[in-house]
C-alpha cells in the first residue's frame, strides 16, 4: 500500500472515531453549561477523559511521527492534515496516570468556577451584580467590598491551579518540553520568543498613550470618589480585574441599549452584512439563570452546521459587545466550508476566530451601528463619534496593558509553580497596569481569573486578535469598501460578509495563520494598523 493511499485510510478511520466523540463531549459540556446539573459535568468529564485518551495512543503518534519525518506529501490538504493531527496527538503522549489526574482536576475546576457565587453580607450574588456595582456605584466602601468578593473564588481554587500547573508541566518535560506554556504555544504554531518581542514592542508603544489616560482615569475617579489619586485601588477602577476600565469620557453607551431587544438586534446586523445567523440563535441559550454558567462563549458543537452560543444577556452596552463578538465566532464556524475535510473544519487558529470576534464587538461604540441599530436619532453626532472612538480606544489601551499582566503571569507560573505567585502577581499588576494594591495584601487574587486555570496559555491569542483586527478592519473599510467613514459599523455592507465567507472564513484551518492572513490581506501580520488605530490616533 502507497503512503499516500495509508495516510487517506489512517485520516478516514480517525474522523470516523473521533468525530461522534467530539460531538457528543460539546453537548455534554453545552448541557453541564445552562444547567449547572452534576450529571452533565460528569458526562462532560467522561467523554473529555475519553477523547483525551485517543490522542494519547502511542501507536497512532508513533505512525504520524514518521510521516511528519519522510515529508511524503505535496498535497496541501494532507501535509496541512498531518502537521495539524501530529500537533494534537503529540501534547498527550504522555503516562495514563498524568492524563486522568489532568482531566479529573480540570473538571473539578470547570464545575467550581461555573457554579460558585460570591457571597456578601450572608448573601449569595452573581458576576453581574459584581460588574453592575462596581460600574455605576460612587461609595468606595461599597465597591471594595464586591471587589473582595469577586476574588473570593481565588482563595477556594489555587491550591488546585497550582497543583494543575505542576501536572501540566510534568506532561510536557515527558515530552521533551521545558515547560506547559512554551509546549502549549508551540503546538498551536507560536512560540514565546515571537510573543514576547511583540509584547514588548507593544508595551513601549502603548505605554505613554497608557500613561496619560491613566491620569485621566484617576483625576475622574479621585473626584467620583472622593478619595486622594494616591488612594485609589483596583476596587475603583470599574470592573474586577481593569481589564476593561471605567468610562471616562462623555457617552453613555448603556442609555443607548437600556430598551433594546439585544438578541434582535445582533441578528439585524448580521444579516445586514450577508452573515445570516436566525439558524445559530434557535440552538442559543442567552439568558440569565440559575446554576447557569455567566461568562459567555461559542461552540461548533459537530462541524456540519451546529453551532451555538452561551450568553447571560442584559440590556446594557457590555453585553451587546459580547453577543456581537460571541456571533463572530459562530459566522466563522458556520460559514467554514464543509467541502473540507472534517478536521479541517476549525479556524485557521485561536486567535484567528478571535480577531473576527474582536473586530464585530467593537461595533456597539460606534455610533454608526447604534444609529442605523436602534433607530436612536443622535443629537450632535460627530462630537459624539469622537467621544466614542476615545472609549473604545481607552477600552483598547486598557485591555492591551492588561494582556501583558496575564502572558508574563502565565509564562512565570509555570517556569516556576512553586514561586511566590501572589507577589509576581501584585508586582506585574503595579508594572503594566500602573495600580496601587492594597497594602499587606497576600492573596491569590490572580486564580480568581477562570483563564489562568482553565484557559492556560490562552491570552496572547486576544491580543493577537486585536492586532489582526485592526489590520481586516483597514482591509476592509479602504480596499473592500472603499468608505472614509473614520468608525465604520459595516452596517448594510454586504460586500464584508461576502469577503469574510469567501477569502476567510471559509479555507478553515487548511491554511497556516500567517499564510491566511497574507491570503487575505496581502501582507504578514501587522500590529502597526492596531498602533495606527488605537495608540497614534
Amino acid at each position: 500500500m502507497n503512503t499516500e493511499t495509508d495516510f487517506l485510510n489512517f485520516t478516514e478511520n480517525y474522523e470516523k472515531e473521533i468525530a461522534p466523540l467530539f460531538e457528543e463531549y460539546n453537548r455534554a459540556y453545552f448541557n453541564a453549561s445552562v444547567t449547572g446539573k452534576e450529571e452533565h459535568y460528569r458526562k462532560a468529564e467522561e467523554l473529555n477523559l475519553k477523547i483525551t485518551k485517543y490522542y494519547s495512543d502511542k501507536e497512532k503518534f508513533k505512525y504520524l511521527k514518521k510521516l511528519k519525518e519522510a515529508k511524503p506529501f505535496e498535497d496541501q490538504i494532507l501535509k496541512r492534515i498531518l502537521t495539524l493531527l501530529f500537533n494534537s496527538f503529540a501534547e498527550h503522549q504522555y503516562r495514563q496516570e498524568l492524563l486522568e489526574k489532568i482531566v479529573q482536576i480540570s473538571n473539578k475546576l470547570e464545575q467550581d468556577y461555573s457554579t460558585f457565587r460570591a457571597s456578601l453580607g450572608g448573601k449569595d450574588i452573581t458576576d453581574n451584580e459584581i460588574d453592575d456595582v462596581l460600574n455605576s456605584s460612587q461609595d468606595s466602601e461599597e465597591v471594595k467590598k464586591y471587589w473582595l468578593a469577586s476574588k473570593q473564588i481565588g482563595k477556594k481554587v489555587f491550591k488546585d491551579v497550582i497543583k494543575l500547573a505542576k501536572l501540566r508541566n510534568q506532561a510536557a518535560q515527558e515530552l521533551g518540553f521545558r515547560n506547559y506554556f512554551e509546549m502549549s504555544l508551540q503546538l498551536s504554531e507560536l512560540s514565546v520568543d515571537f510573543l514576547t518581542e511583540l509584547l514588548n514592542k507593544l508595551d513601549s508603544e502603548t505605554l505613554p498613550r497608557f500613561k496619560k489616560l491613566k491620569s485621566q482615569i484617576d483625576s475622574n475617579l479621585s473626584k467620583k470618589f472622593n478619595v486622594d489619586v494616591n488612594e485609589l485601588m483596583p476596587w475603583h477602577y470599574g470592573d474586577r480585574f481593569f481589564q476593561s476600565g471605567p468610562r471616562i469620557f462623555k457617552v453613555d453607551f448603556d442609555s443607548f441599549y437600556k430598551d433594546q431587544n439585544i438578541e434582535r438586534l445582533t441578528e439585524k446586523y448580521y444579516d445586514s452584512i450577508n452573515l445570516h445567523i436566525s439558524d445559530i440563535l434557535k440552538n442559543s441559550d442567552l439568558y440569565e439563570r440559575e446554576g447557569k454558567y455567566q461568562h459567555a462563549y461559542c461552540t461548533n458543537i459537530d462541524r456540519e452546521g451546529d453551532v451555538r452560543v452561551l450568553c447571560n444577556i442584559k440590556p446594557n452596552h457590555r453585553w451587546m459587545s459580547t453577543m456581537l463578538h460571541e456571533f463572530g465566532h459562530a459566522v466563522y464556524d458556520k460559514y467554514i466550508s464543509r467541502k473540507l475535510p472534517w478536521t479541517l473544519r476549525e479556524p485557521a487558529h485561536i486567535f484567528t476566530t478571535e480577531a473576527i470576534a474582536m473586530l464585530f464587538g467593537r461595533m456597539a461604540s460606534s455610533t454608526d451601528f447604534i444609529e442605523n441599530l436602534t433607530g436612536i436619532d443622535i443629537k450632535q453626532k460627530g462630537k459624539l463619534n469622537d467621544e466614542a472612538f476615545k472609549s473604545l480606544q481607552a477600552e483598547q489601551l486598557i485591555f492591551s496593558r492588561w494582556v501583558q499582566v496575564v502572558f508574563r503571569f502565565e509564562k512565570a507560573m509555570y517556569e516556576n509553580p512553586d514561586g511566590d505567585l501572589n507577589s509576581l502577581w501584585k508586582n506585574l499588576v503595579s508594572k503594566y497596569q500602573l495600580l496601587n494594591y492594597p497594602e499587606g495584601r497576600n492573596e491569590p487574587d490572580w486564580s480568581a481569573k477562570i483563564h489562568i486555570a482553565l484557559y492556560p496559555a490562552y491570552y496572547q491569542n486576544y491580543i493577537l486578535g486585536e492586532l489582526l483586527a485592526s489590520q481586516l478592519y483597514f482591509y476592509l473599510k479602504d480596499k473592500v469598501l472603499k468608505t472614509q467613514n473614520k468608525f465604520t459599523s459595516f452596517y448594510g455592507a454586504k460586500d464584508t460578509g461576502e469577503y469574510l465567507k469567501n477569502l476567510f472564513f471559509s479555507y478553515g484551518s487548511l491554511y497556516r495563520w500567517d499564510e491566511l492572513i497574507e491570503k487575505a490581506t496581502g501582507e504578514k501580520l501587522n500590529p502597526e494598523y492596531y498602533i495606527k488605530q488605537f495608540v497614534k490616533e
